[in-house]
């Protein structure tokens, strides 16, 4: 972190020292994990459903951090303010004030987490670049991300979500952004918005924050984001497959093992990219990072050099392992959507088809989708029957409406995650491949982990480490 004395950091939340000389210096990044402070660091004490981080403040100055922001005297350096949360948010706009890096945003209904980790692939080979790592997009997310910035920092690269109206253009006055990019406007959190129309009108808070001369990276091919260019005084680059995009992406397909080729094409300059990661989807997700990066002044032959040497960073989004007893697993189970359940099973069945064996959906409910939830459930148990998916396992009652759109072979129904394993070992053989994939607190990641822990594995795609992410309450 770019270093603030204790006495200023009070000043910036209006907050009140506590066991703490005011020249008292924190030079680390902020945290709300006290396992996992940095030395020197800022704790931040959030009072959660089911803990008071307070209750942790004292352990976690005891492992390394110089300072707590409270809402109670402890007996340890901190300054006691009404809401943690939102001090954090004062003490990261001020890194951001105090930093010369470049700020990008990044938002979208699905797909920004993926964009954002191609992004910062691109941007760190011209220095040292910081950028939210999963998706801890919201309140309490992006202040960790900005105080990870250092004097040397060239590039902050930091993912928004909303659950509500206000949420975004809120995370950009923590950290003003240069350049913004909205990937898409789909269905995700339809349920907190009541439309697409109401998705869209959050979303644009990003657009709207830049400053005249920056530049908004828009989705040509999306009519909800292309038309997002009217409501900011920044430069539009659109990117996609649309003749009018600026950054546009041709002849996109997926090879034998589901990566994706395409060709980009900027200002008469065209080159071929593979991308090693799952997915057709991940095309478009790499327009977006490419037209970001090149808004930011990186030349378009080190982009394209960045996505072809690009990998799988963020966990649990579409990890593939290779398990001993020759099955493909393929982990994506971080969180879903019904755009990203469709691209993942699209993505299931070419990976299925190229080892000629059978494609295995194991498939938990999609929250946050309101009124339309029993619908769009149905309508994706017929998109997977269409796509000629052999079999299906819904876990939880939340998914049963699946079937009911479903016309493949009967469905396997399991309680739990416990349950959905016994299922899987018993139906798989060598050569299937299994897709696992619900919103985040369904809990299926705990599927993919024991699937992997009982078969052993042979390889994995790059990032595919196991770990998913200790905060549930991400945003769309």
């Amino acid at each position: 972190m770019i270093p603030l004395r204790a006495g200023e950091i009070a000043d910036l939340v209006g907050g009140r020292l506590h066991h703490v000389d005011s020249d008292l210096l924190v030079t680390g990044a902020a945290s709300v994990d006290s396992r996992s402070v940095e030395a020197g660091g800022l704790f931040v004490a959030i009072a959660g459903e089911r803990v008071d981080g307070t209750d942790f403040a004292e352990g976690a100055v005891t492992a390394g951090a110089a300072l707590a922001l409270t809402a109670r005297e402890i007996d340890a350096p901190c300054v006691v303010v009404p809401d943690p949360v939102r001090a954090s948010g004062y003490v990261a706009a001020e890194v951001a004030r105090r930093s010369s890096a470049r700020v990008c945003a990044i938002t979208g209904s699905q797909g920004k987490t993926s964009t954002k980790d191609l992004l910062r692939q691109i941007l760190e080979r011209n220095g040292e670049t910081v950028a939210t790592e999963g998706n801890l997009n919201n309140e309490i997310g992006v202040p960790l991300t900005i105080t990870r910035a250092t004097e040397r920092t060239r590039h902050l690269v930091v993912e928004m979500g909303a659950r509500h109206i206000g949420n975004i253009a809120y995370l950009c006055g923590i950290a003003p952004p240069e350049v913004g990019v909205v990937v898409n406007v789909g269905v995700a959190h339809i349920g907190e918005f009541g439309s697409r129309e109401g998705i869209a009108r959050a979303k644009g808070e990003l657009v709207e924050a830049l400053p005249a001369d920056g530049s908004a990276v828009l989705n040509a091919d999306d009519p909800f984001v292309r038309a997002m260019s009217g409501r900011t005084p920044a430069r539009a680059v659109l990117f996609g497959e649309s003749e009018r995009a600026d950054v546009r992406l041709l002849d996109p397909t997926v090879n034998s093992e589901g990566e994706p080729t395409f060709a980009l094409e900027y200002d008469g300059e065209r080159a071929d990219v593979h991308l090693r990661m799952l997915g057709m989807h991940q095309a478009v997700n790499a327009a977006a990072a490419a037209t970001a990066a090149l808004a930011l002044d990186v030349s378009f032959s080190d982009v394209v050099d960045a996505l072809n040497a690009a990998t799988v960073s963020s966990a649990a989004r579409l990890e593939r392992h290779e398990l001993a007893n020759g099955v493909a697993l393929i982990n994506d189970a971080y969180n879903a959507n019904p755009d990203s359940m469709r691209a993942a099973l699209a993505t299931l069945r070419t990976l299925a088809d190229s080892r000629e064996g059978r494609s295995i959906a194991v498939l938990g409910e999609m929250r946050e989708l309101g009124t339309t939830a029993a619908e769009e459930h149905r309508q994706l148990g017929a998109y997977a029957a269409e796509s000629g998916l052999d079999e299906l396992v819904l876990v939880g009652d939340g998914a049963a409406p699946i079937a009911e759109g479903w016309t493949g072979a009967p469905v396997r129904r399991a309680a739990d995650a416990d349950a959905a394993v016994r299922i899987v070992e018993d139906l798989v053989g060598p050569g299937d491949v299994v897709l696992v994939k619900a919103s985040l607190t369904i809990g299926l990641q705990r599927v993919a982990r024991e699937l992997v822990s009982r078969a052993g594995h042979t390889a994995s795609s790059p990032g595919a480490n196991g770990s998913q992410g200790a905060d549930e309450r991400t945003s769309a």
